[in-house]
């Protein structure tokens, strides 16, 4: 499909900052499809009236890190150069892709020390070498420390890399270290936070229990890539990139029940949903899963297991819209954006919500 089919016009007004509080009382646009889409305006805390006793809602536990990087490249014959690495997938205990600005002038076997004065406390200095370089500004970098000694290292040097569209507009400062991670995250790797679970707090969470509704939680290492432009005309022309992903037998084995039972499968966050989907066979049943997953989801694409989606409002021809619009369909999606715009809705990382239903049409 051409990309600009899915292109809007977003005030810079619409673009969230920052996010309300508490988290659970922002804004919730219930989207159901048809010819004439259904929006309702609600809040978040309103959640559990739209679900049902035995719906499995589905979260992301990924917890982020603090993944940007600052340092000097050095080489032989040359002197040293501002270097800014945006870390996103791991694929080894010592070894990092990661999107490396200024790209162009990086080339491989260059090394670059990392942190201030180029120093982690006692573990002495971050350095890693380029080993590889790839497609708009990616690189591969292998770095002196491995394991547990390299997580240290990069939590103290690091910064939360805040989503460009925050970034370009203030500095990351303390409270964006709570604010920019679910209260429920626990397994470290993310670059970016799964941002619809943002807006989950105690008080919310008692209350879906309270009305019979399951929690689940899986893992999937949100990187830099899901901030990428989609630069190619045409959406058979965009190449994904990877993530790291997780579903346990134990999980895989409670939504499958959950959907024998007659419970709907809800996903907060396009990452969980991309998981699941990823997982799922055609039957609709999710098996355990492991591994990279670069599944891109576009208008045409025939759900096997999500029933819901809970997320928040994307970007103009990203991937996010692209997957919401294959979900509930462009008409609809394209309706539930207007009037999200006209009726002052917050968008991005730290805006509201919208809960969609799927288009079986």
């Amino acid at each position: 499909m051409r990309v600009d089919l899915f292109d809007f016009d977003l005030p810079e007004e619409n673009i969230a900052l920052r996010p309300v509080s508490p988290r659970d009382s922002a804004r919730l646009l219930v989207v159901k499809p048809g010819a004439d889409p259904a929006l309702a305006d609600h809040r978040v805390s309103e959640l559990a009236s739209f679900l049902k006793p035995g719906d499995a809602l589905v979260f992301n536990d990924t917890k982020v890190i603090p993944a940007q990087l600052e340092g000097i490249r050095h080489r032989e014959g040359a002197g040293g150069q501002q270097v800014s690495a945006t870390l996103h997938m791991r694929i080894a205990p010592d070894v990092w892709k990661a999107f490396a600005k200024p790209g162009k002038r990086i080339k491989i076997g260059d090394r670059i020390q990392f942190g201030e004065d180029a120093t982690v406390c006692l573990l002495g200095s971050l350095v890693a070498t380029v080993e590889d370089k790839g497609e708009g500004g990616e690189v591969t970098l292998r770095f002196e420390l491995s394991g547990p000694a390299l997580d240290e290292a990069i939590m103290t040097v690091g910064h939360i890399p805040l989503p460009p569209y925050i970034a370009a507009k203030r500095p990351e400062d303390e409270q964006d270290h709570k604010d920019y991670q679910t209260i429920y995250a626990r397994e470290e790797g993310a670059v970016a936070a799964p941002t619809a679970g943002l807006h989950f707090t105690p008080e919310l969470f008692a209350k879906l229990d309270a009305a019979g509704i399951q929690r689940h939680f899986v893992t999937l290492h949100v990187g830099a890539g899901t901030f990428l432009p989609v630069k190619a005309d045409d959406t058979t022309d965009h190449k994904m990139h990877q993530e790291i992903g997780y579903v346990s037998a134990e999980t895989a084995a409670s939504l499958n029940a959950v959907r024998r039972a007659g419970g709907r499968i809800v996903c907060v966050g396009t990452t969980s949903l991309r998981l699941i989907e990823s997982a799922a066979q055609d039957d609709g049943t999710v098996a355990p899963w492991s591994g990279a997953t670069g599944i891109f989801i576009t208008p045409g694409y025939r759900f096997k297991a999500v029933d819901m989606l809970m997320t928040n409002f994307h970007l103009p021809k990203s991937t996010l819209f692209m997957l919401v619009s294959a979900f509930s369909g462009l008409d609809t999606m394209r309706a539930a954006y207007s009037h999200a715009i006209s009726s002052g809705y917050r968008f991005y990382s730290y805006g509201d919500a919208s809960l969609l239903f799927r288009n079986d049409r």
